[in-house]
């Protein structure tokens, strides 16, 4: 399903924005519509964290790791895929970019997910449909007796 970010969504970019070089920042800023925008900064972006000519006055906010609460779901953001997380027991979900997976594999064990557009046809994720996909994951971990799952029946690292 292609998903349009219209004017005034909220737009949360899990880094890489400046992959392209620090010219096309603004040329692929200027192509979006939405004034909502927060970034996580990936390995690529260099020139918006050192803040070249200013450029992060061009985000509402600007950060390596953000943990967020939408639409009544905790969520750990970070560019990298984290394999242990705050609340990964609790059933919070954590998004990630990075890695350039195919759609087969763009879930982690539990409740992790790879949400870069190469993986979903070139497409961002709503968060509605993230919240869909994600309540039918099980908690859990890639990591083999994490012992942030203690206690958590049928749970297995």
């Amino acid at each position: 399903m292609v998903y349009f970010v219209g004017q005034d969504d909220t737009l949360i970019m899990l880094g890489d924005v400046s992959f392209g070089g620090f010219d096309n920042i603004g040329l692929f800023l200027e192509r979006l519509i939405c004034h909502n925008i927060h970034l996580i900064l990936g390995n690529h972006d260099h020139h918006i964290e050192n803040n070249r000519d200013y450029v992060q006055g061009r985000f509402l906010s600007v950060q390596h790791y953000l943990e967020v609460n939408i639409e009544g779901k905790d969520f750990v953001l970070c560019h990298y895929p984290l394999q242990s997380w705050n609340g990964l027991n609790k059933g919070v979900i954590h998004l990630h970019g990075h890695v350039h997976l195919p759609e087969t594999r763009k879930f982690g064990n539990g409740k992790r997910l790879d949400v870069g557009v190469d993986g979903n046809g070139m497409d961002p994720y709503s968060i509605s449909d993230i919240i869909k996909i994600m309540d039918k994951r099980l908690k859990g971990s890639d990591m083999s007796g994490d012992h942030h799952l203690d206690g958590l029946v049928g749970v297995v690292g």
